[in-house]
């Protein structure tokens, strides 16, 4: 059963393993569900793969990485760009299947496609990047080469909340670089996070055994797809807890690994900052995609003056949000993920409460939606503070001067993306680089990504950078080739 395909049927079999080539279902007989987020609705039913699988896709990878290395730098660019018009033609199919399996406003799988489609331009550029580099060398008659290779077999995992842009964002620069892949999507969001890239590659001409997709859960194949001996990346998209876990694991098996993680981001509001744009960009960053997302805004730090008025103007904004199903066009705030998801983020919102917090804005439970919470009287030390919450709310926290906001900011175990608002652009420079994050955006709020530019945290948010040249260093190795052109003369 599939029910996310398209008229024309260009996206069947989406809901299957794919190796090889070949669509089929799990080994394991085991039937899984995906479901509308929205409503619960069945979208499709899965049968899982097992560790054979496992072993199976990844042996194939290891069989197509030296033809598909090899290929030309033309050839690598030519599928990429078939990827491109293939997204392009069918993207609002693509969006349509975001908004039913991930609970996506049609605004948010609108972005996601865009940045997904931004990541794959610039890999069309990677197998041009891929020449080796001459360097000098004090050995006289000594040539040094610097040689970039394919890292060889990687293995991806992504999350749910943004499975398409997230489960892209590393397979088109692994592919691109001469690498072979074994994916494995969240089960939640399998189909836009799998199966139709999947479909798309295949459409393109990539060669069989270049990428495979696995669509099973870690309650199934436990932690086999870190721990098989073929990959030597691992790059893994998720929670800190979870990533915590698979790089120890990649460590264990000197596998390198890639890992973009948890986030509690600061939004600070300096005191010469223009408060209604400063509102304006709080508002977006804390909310959209109900605020599961990596990069949403946890923390809002506005000197203690201005604290009434920022907080007063917030909540206006933030009550003209529309909420409810994400398949209406004007809604901007959808369902969370699934029930667990609810129940985690209603239990932080009552101990919140517990702790002494005050609502500035209520939220209520609607079916599987959550309308908006503004929490204030909160510290910076509270629970709800220092959770990385996944759901539609925030926390506006006073502060008395630029000194004691920065020590705030970066009091975390944090450092994924963060923001400063302020009317001096220097000084806001020199504020950015003081907060222990892997990205701050000035005037802007924190949720950014852009093919070009270094994306990744500092701290427990994760190790590596993704997008632009900085992805190359993930997915490749480089190699050192010294050729001495004349005979050299030895000290014994």
């Amino acid at each position: 059963m599939n029910l996310l395909i398209t008229a024309a049927g260009i996206f069947t079999n989406v809901n299957k393993q794919y190796i090889n080539g070949e669509w089929k279902e799990g080994g394991t007989g085991t039937k899984a569900h995906i479901v509308d987020p929205y409503d619960r609705s069945l979208l499709a039913e899965v049968v899982l793969a097992g560790r054979e699988e496992v072993d199976e896709a990844y042996q194939s990878a290891k069989a197509a990485q030296k033809n598909w290395a090899a290929a030309p730098a033309e050839e690598k660019v030519k599928v990429m760009e078939n990827a491109i018009s293939i997204l392009k033609e069918h993207q609002d199919r693509v969006i349509d299947t975001l908004v039913r399996e991930a609970g996506s406003s049609r605004l948010k799988a609108t972005i996601e496609v865009q940045a997904a489609l931004g990541i794959m331009r610039e890999a069309m550029t990677f197998p041009g990047r891929m020449d080796p580099v001459a360097m000098t060398s004090h050995i006289p008659g000594k040539e040094n080469h610097i040689v970039r290779k394919p890292a060889g077999v990687v293995g991806i995992i992504s999350p749910f909340n943004f499975p398409f842009h997230l489960s892209i964002r590393s397979i088109a620069p692994a592919i691109a670089t001469g690498n072979t892949v074994v994916h494995k999507p969240d089960l939640q969001t399998a189909i836009s996070g799998g199966g139709i890239i999947a479909k798309i590659f295949e459409l393109a001409g990539l060669p069989k055994g270049v990428l495979n997709v696995l669509l099973t859960t870690p309650a199934v194949i436990g932690d086999y797809f870190i721990e098989h001996p073929i990959p030597r990346v691992i790059s893994f998209t998720g929670s800190t807890p979870v990533g915590r876990k698979v790089g120890a694991l990649a460590g264990q098996h000197l596998k390198k690994a890639a890992l973009e993680l948890g986030g509690n981001n600061p939004f600070v509001v300096l005191e010469d900052a223009d408060i209604q744009q400063a509102v304006e960009a709080a508002a977006f960053g804390a909310f959209l995609h109900q605020g599961q997302i990596c990069m949403s805004i946890n923390r809002i730090f506005v000197p203690r003056k201005i604290h009434d008025d920022f907080t007063a103007r917030l909540v206006e904004k933030i009550r003209s949000i529309p909420y409810g199903d994400p398949k209406e066009p004007e809604v901007i705030i959808g369902p969370l993920i699934n029930e667990n998801q609810i129940e985690k983020f209603l239990n932080v919102v009552a101990i919140a409460k517990q702790e002494g917090a005050h609502l500035a804005l209520e939220g209520t439970r609607i079916g599987n939606i959550i309308s908006p919470f503004v929490f204030t009287n909160v510290t910076n030390q509270s629970t709800v503070a220092q959770t990385e919450l996944f759901g539609p709310a925030v926390s506006i926290i006073p502060y008395d001067s630029e000194e004691e906001v920065l020590e705030l900011a970066n009091d975390t175990e944090f450092g994924l993306s963060s923001a400063v608002f302020t009317a001096d652009l220097q000084k806001g420079f020199q504020f950015a680089q003081k907060i222990e994050s892997g990205m701050t955006h000035v005037n802007d709020q924190t949720v950014n990504d852009e093919a070009e530019v270094p994306f990744g945290g500092e701290k427990c948010s994760g190790l590596g950078r993704y997008n632009g040249e900085w992805a190359l260093e993930e997915f490749t190795t480089v190699k050192w080739i010294s050729v001495q052109k004349e005979a050299r003369h030895y000290p014994f």
